[in-house]
């Protein structure tokens, strides 16, 4: 009984003291909306680089946060969905609310925008260099 305990203890013991799994880590970036502009024109990332968007909307109207190359954002500002369910690099923030959304980024620059009518063409976008 001794032995079973002690072999049971030496294995708890070497779970315990395992290295955890190396996971990525997430890195977080804070973006506000104010008077139809992002508060980061310009948002630098690595490649393979996590990254948590975390958007606020101080606006009294919703807004959109986009990320993708140059025919994505042709295609959502041509595009007639109004509402953007979360998923990764597309989402809709509410006035008043604050939402997010996780991508991961591959080897190519990228854009992040805003498709309601007209903020895209007002200027409501920036660039995300990858490198």
């Amino acid at each position: 009984m001794r032995r079973r305990l002690l072999v049971l203890s030496l294995v708890l013991l070497a779970a315990a003291c395992a290295p955890a799994s190396a996971s990525p880590a997430v890195r977080t970036v804070r973006i506000g909306i104010h008077y139809s502009a992002f508060s980061l024109a310009v948002i630098d990332v690595d490649p393979g680089e996590t990254v948590r968007f975390v958007v606020s909307n101080a606006d009294p109207i919703d807004h959109e946060f986009i990320i993708g190359d140059e025919a994505v954002q042709i295609a959502h500002e041509r595009g007639t969905e109004a509402f953007h369910p979360p998923r990764p690099g597309e989402i809709t923030i509410p006035a008043g609310q604050t939402v997010e959304t996780t991508y991961t980024f591959g080897a190519r620059d990228l854009i992040f925008g805003c498709h309601l009518p007209g903020h895209y063409t007002y200027g409501m976008r920036g660039a995300i260099p990858v490198g």
